[in-house]
């Protein structure tokens, strides 16, 4: 597509709930824009895991990320006064990057309120695209905050990052393409920020592979989703996690309306293990992935009930300088313990 290309309306049942019939629809409409995503099977990965692993590859969309999906369908879904107002929303990275890439496809203005800390290539990127960007808040919570305020300020439709139908359902499209290709699935492990891209796999597996396990994966160092999900009632917590793609200090509502009754397990692992992940992806896989993209692969490492046929979702590849450092830093420091076999002949 060019940037004069407009992105296709909606039918009216996408806004509605969320169940498998909706994801049906949407992907009607995302997929007139976006390709299905290859998925692959790596024999080196499969012998570091134990296991046969296959990698929905993500990080080959356009803005590097899965969460294009979820930008095509809400702009699709805005009534046409929102589209003539804008949307105003905050994200880190990826998010902000989906509603440039279809806001601008789509003719409707965007704004983003990104924190201090925020990826500067990403940021880079969502000028790029045409989008308004504003710096504000040290966490997100702070920049949801300021988002908020400019919605009300200036007419803007606010879009948040969890709890918006249209954009859950465009993230479960990732999994109808999965579920699709491979029915023999024990088990999917996704990453989770908001819980838009998990609830999406519950919506799916639900309808077409109910006995696969959906486990979800979220770092210790901002698990805000984790504590929602286990005790049922809202979270907040303070975000010190490295990984910018999973540095969400709240629950949302949506999210965990589906998590909480169709999660079957929910992981926490360290931003080491995470970054750990991000290197084999790249030695074992032919992958580059940003730490979101590979905490899935942080999660089935451990995980001790892990068996049998599982997938995990390389989200995004929007790696940041020192998650591309790391991956240099953890070859060598394998190279020089001797656990490489390739250096080994």
């Amino acid at each position: 597509m060019t940037a004069t290309d407009t992105l296709p309306q909606a039918p009216a049942a996408i806004q509605t709930g969320l169940d498998f019939d909706a994801v049906l629809r949407t992907y009607e409409v995302v997929s007139r824009v976006l390709p299905e995503t290859p998925a692959w099977s790596y024999p080196l990965l499969n012998a570091e895991t134990g296991v046969e692993v296959t990698v929905k590859h993500e990080n080959v969309q356009p803005t590097g990320a899965f969460k294009v999906r979820g930008g095509v369908a809400l702009m699709a879904a805005l009534s046409p006064e929102e589209r003539r107002r804008g949307v105003v929303t905050a994200s880190t990275g990826n998010h902000a990057q989906s509603l440039a890439w279809a806001g601008a496809r789509s003719e409707v203005p965007v704004t983003v309120v990104v924190p201090v800390g925020a990826p500067a290539r990403k940021v880079a990127v969502v000028r790029a695209l045409g989008a308004r960007v504003v710096v504000e808040g040290e966490t997100m919570c702070e920049s949801l905050a300021h988002a908020e305020a400019l919605a009300l300020r200036e007419g803007m439709r606010m879009v948040s990052p969890g709890d918006e139908p249209a954009i859950v359902l465009g993230h479960a499209t990732v999994y109808l393409e999965l579920f699709r290709r491979h029915p023999d699935l024990e088990a999917v492990y996704a990453p989770v920020g908001s819980g838009s891209g998990a609830a999406g796999a519950c919506l799916v597996r639900d309808a077409l592979t109910p006995g696969c396990r959906v486990i979800g994966i979220q770092s210790s160092a901002a698990p805000a989703a984790h504590r929602a999900w286990a005790s049922g009632e809202p979270a907040t917590v303070h975000s010190r996690t490295r990984v910018a793609g999973l540095a969400v200090g709240a629950s949302f509502a949506l999210t965990q309306s589906v998590l909480g009754r169709s999660l079957n397990d929910f992981i926490l692992v360290d931003d080491d293990a995470i970054q750990g992940a991000v290197g084999i992806l790249a030695t074992h896989a032919h992958t580059l992935a940003e730490g979101a993209g590979a905490a899935s692969l942080a999660g089935l490492m451990a995980d001790p009930t892990r068996q049998g046929h599982c997938a995990i979702v390389c989200t995004g590849g929007n790696a940041d300088d020192h998650e591309l450092a790391g991956i240099a830093a953890g070859i060598s420091a394998r190279a020089a313990v001797g656990t490489d076999a390739t250096l080994n002949c």
